[in-house]
């Protein structure tokens, strides 16, 4: 193992001398999507708790859609399904971007964990204590004030935990890419082990770097935890 990753370093990490590849890509997919999703879902959890009938249902059967079905699954739809609609084909725009398997596969991403992450949102946002929006009531505050100072920020920390998890599956759910030909770590993993037929190193290298990511993030939100959740532990007497 030790010598194919010598040999294929490069590939494996951030380049295969013309294009950016493996761990490179990965983090690539991870960020844009995570970002996107995570802007994109507070306003729609925002609608999903809210209490007009017609928003937070169009906002729940979005998040039940994309929820209910496999990312593998959507990722074709885009990649493949969408692209063979002549409506898409004969647009000069919709036409680039469907034919393009990045574009594909981060509009996939993207639209899978903002449902996750709309939902994680919302039940943080339904779980904010009573008497903290009776305080911000009593200051005077609009609903838009008292959304953007006390409700969203006070969510957001106590979702931090559950939030990690998507992350987390979110980054592992990134395999899935190389379906729309995107050269992430699993793709190059693959074609590694076309080139010399040794599936445990090559695949073996893929599963040490997901893990070495995974440890990474992990340790980013446990520090992330430790400093915005502080006042949710018990304090000594």
């Amino acid at each position: 193992m030790i010598e194919l990753f010598q040999e294929y370093w490069r590939n494996y990490l951030y380049t295969d001398g013309y294009r950016f590849t493996g761990v490179a890509i990965t983090l690539w997919l991870l960020a844009v999507s995570i970002g996107l999703g995570f802007c994109l879902s507070i306003p729609l959890s925002v609608a999903r708790v809210s209490k007009k009938k017609w928003l937070s249902s169009l906002v729940w059967l979005y998040t039940y859609v994309f929820r209910g079905t496999p990312l593998y699954v959507q990722l074709l739809l885009c990649y493949t399904g969408l692209y063979s609609l002549e409506v898409i084909r004969n647009h000069e725009l919709t036409n680039a971007f469907f034919r393009d398997g990045m574009h594909c596969t981060l509009l996939a991403f993207t639209l899978n964990t903002c449902a996750y992450t709309t939902e994680i949102f919302a039940g943080a946002i339904r779980a904010t204590p009573y008497g903290e929006i009776e305080a911000a009531r009593a200051y005077g505050m609009s609903s838009f004030t008292l959304y953007r100072r006390v409700i969203l920020p006070s969510a957001l920390r106590r979702a931090l935990p559950y939030y990690s998890n998507e992350v987390i599956l979110m980054l592992h759910a990134t395999t899935v890419a190389f379906t729309a030909t995107v050269p992430d770590i699993l793709k190059i993993a693959r074609d590694v082990n076309s080139a010399t037929y040794q599936s445990f190193g090559a695949f073996g290298i893929a599963a040490l770097l997901y893990l070495a990511i995974s440890f990474t993030l992990v340790g980013l939100f446990r520090r992330a935890e430790r400093r915005w959740l502080a006042y949710l532990r018990p304090q000594g007497k």
